[in-house]
């Protein structure tokens, strides 16, 4: 099967722009530009646009001239390797809910579409169903439908996102989460024994009884702070501020009743609107520097680093058609404290004690003291390793694309 992926790698760098480029590089890399290997290991032969207009993430969703030109040329660009290399289906990334990026998909439909025989649509985003009911006039969806409608193929990353792809009646619809490679291999040996060190010395801690002191040495630095992590782009919509307002009172309950345990929040991302860089700077000012610490963009060594030392990762957003953060922390056993708000109760499973409600600092305070001494690490690691491998998501993947050039139906939603 050949492939056309019409959609952009990193730089920027987001959970859609790294998606694809493990796309690209688990099927057998781009073979347009001779970095493919010899054969596909999953029957599928990738040809890439990489059809990137914004180079920093504050510039997504804004429009320019200069955006649509090159976005004219990728278009031609896809038309000559639909010709070039004989590639009869259509890969695309369609858009959230925004006028810019609706535009985006529409011009890329009309324009490419005609030209191949399949058209798969990957829904990486959610909220474009509701949007169009509500937000935008008739003319906008019926413009919408034209372009969009009856794609041979639509992937969804949960059964939430069901309701974007049926607003626009595909073929067919595959659920198909998302996966990564291991970030922590070293799970069992060197982090869970760090882990249920800390989660000893804390127990011992709040009951006012002694740390012997090997204990503490296996905790590493600083064992009786409750370290909180939020890793995420900066923005209102991730959660950002129910985070800080959250470990804010947090941490006043716990010096209320004069706890030996303290707590701090680190910040890790990477602010899209200054405003809201403002906001937070105001707000965490307000604390001292006592309590939340932003750290900026991490990656590489830093971001495992990070995630190895925390306690509890906070990620209460409010609005995630899968959110990928929540697969890096459950790899290292850490456990979280997120929001009932779309794909994630089903990553988490509805079940799980660290979900509250959306916008509710209030509950994301009652959930950090409750992870505090909750003993989640083994349970994460191992619904990391049976859903949200990158091996398990590629293969499914793979099954689903292949689907659309034969009778057999895409595969169903893996059962947690």
């Amino acid at each position: 099967m050949k492939l056309l992926v019409f959609a952009h790698t990193p730089p920027p760098h987001h959970g859609q722009s790294y998606m694809v480029q493990l796309l690209l590089h688990g099927l057998g890399g781009d073979r347009r530009r001779g970095k493919a290997k010899a054969a596909s290991p999953f029957g599928v032969e990738c040809y890439h646009v990489n059809a990137r207009v914004s180079k920093q993430l504050e510039d997504i969703g804004d429009f320019r001239p200069a955006k649509l030109l090159l976005l004219l040329w990728y278009c031609l660009e896809a038309i000559y390797v639909r010709f070039r290399h004989g590639v009869e289906n259509f890969y695309y990334v369609p858009a959230p809910g925004k006028k810019s990026a609706l535009y985006r998909d529409w011009l890329v439909m009309f324009l490419c579409r005609p030209f191949f025989k399949r058209t798969i649509l990957h829904w990486h985003a959610s909220g474009l169903a509701k949007w169009l009911e509500t937000s935008v006039q008739i003319r906008t969806r019926a413009v919408t439908y034209n372009a969009a409608r009856q794609a041979d193929l639509s992937i969804v990353l949960s059964d939430y996102g069901r309701a974007d792809a049926e607003k626009l009646f595909p073929r067919r619809i595959a659920v198909v989460g998302n996966g990564i490679p291991d970030p922590c291999p070293t799970f069992p040996t060197e982090v869970l024994p760090r882990r249920r060190a800390r989660l000893a010395v804390r127990r011992l801690l709040d009951s006012a009884q002694p740390v012997p002191a090997e204990l503490r040495a296996a905790a590493g630095a600083d064992p009786q702070v409750l370290r909180l992590l939020f890793m995420a782009h900066c923005t209102r919509e991730k959660g950002l501020f129910e985070a800080v307002q959250g470990a804010i009172r947090a941490g006043e309950r716990l010096a209320a009743r004069r706890s030996p345990i303290s707590l701090r929040l680190q910040v890790a991302g990477q602010f899209m609107h200054r405003d809201e860089e403002e906001s937070f700077r105001r707000l965490s000012s307000a604390t001292g520097s006592r309590v939340v610490e932003y750290v900026g963009f991490v990656s590489g060594d830093r971001k495992r680093q990070l995630l190895v030392e925390a306690d509890v990762f906070c990620f209460p957003s409010h609005l995630e058609s899968f959110g990928l953060v929540l697969a890096e922390a459950m790899a290292f056993g850490l456990p979280i404290v997120t929001s009932r708000c779309g794909a994630l109760p089903e990553v988490m499973s509805d079940d799980y004690p660290g979900l509250v409600d959306v916008r509710a600092p209030e509950q994301v305070a009652d959930a950090v003291l409750r992870m505090m001494s909750e003993e989640p690490f083994e349970r994460l690691r191992q619904r990391f390793e049976a859903l949200f491998t990158v091996d398990s998501h590629l293969s499914r993947l793979a099954e689903a694309l292949r689907s659309v050039e034969s009778d057999t139906p895409p595969p169903a939603a893996t059962e947690p």
